[in-house]
């Protein structure tokens, strides 16, 4: 009967090459549905969860690649994925301007420089270039609601880093899909 092109599947999970190099639709012919179940995840022999080939991926550190470290997470990078740090390389950017902002009720003000670290790989970076205004501006409302006493306190300073983190992420997840900030760093610290 042949193929009338009225099928959904324009990406080719019905046609085949046959035997003489031509593209032969599968539609009437029975095997169309067994294609179809295949790529539908329907039939077993499908081995775990697919990889989305735009989501960033881990970077294991050379020779970790064969002894379980895995390149890829189920998460959204934001910072709640578990896997171990000692196998993967880290990739560091510190935002080139620094922030200031005045404190939560006080005549005080903050001015910091921070970097941010990431196991995954360039995309994050990438993401974090081209995402700079909406970071900036997340970071700058976590700034300016921070306490001078609190954030004076070595507690207080690691409580800021995971809030700057997980406001970056945020922005990240919401604009891109996933995060993928694993640390933020202080590259200068004042408080006034």
């Amino acid at each position: 009967m042949g193929c009338h092109g009225r099928h959904d599947f324009v990406d080719g999970s019905l046609h085949g090459w046959n035997h003489a190099g031509k593209l032969h639709c599968y539609c009437d012919s029975g095997i169309g549905a067994g294609f179809y179940a295949a790529g539908a995840g329907l039939v077993s022999g499908h081995a775990g969860p697919v990889e989305d080939p735009n989501k960033p991926r881990l970077v294991p550190k050379e020779g970790a690649e064969g002894k379980g470290a895995k390149t890829y997470t189920d998460g959204k990078g934001d910072g709640s994925e578990k896997f171990d740090r000692a196998k993967y390389q880290a990739s560091y950017y510190p935002i080139s301007e620094t922030f200031t902002s005045n404190l939560r009720d006080s005549d005080g003000f903050m001015q910091l420089g921070i970097g941010v670290a990431t196991y995954y790989d360039q995309k994050v970076l990438d993401r974090m270039k081209s995402d700079e205004m909406p970071i900036r501006s997340a970071i700058l409302m976590t700034l300016s609601n921070q306490d001078a006493f609190v954030v004076s306190t070595p507690e207080g300073k690691k409580e800021l880093q995971k809030q700057l983190k997980d406001a970056i992420n945020q922005v990240l997840i919401s604009r891109e899909g996933f995060g993928g900030v694993d640390d933020v760093y202080f590259t200068s610290f004042i408080i006034q």
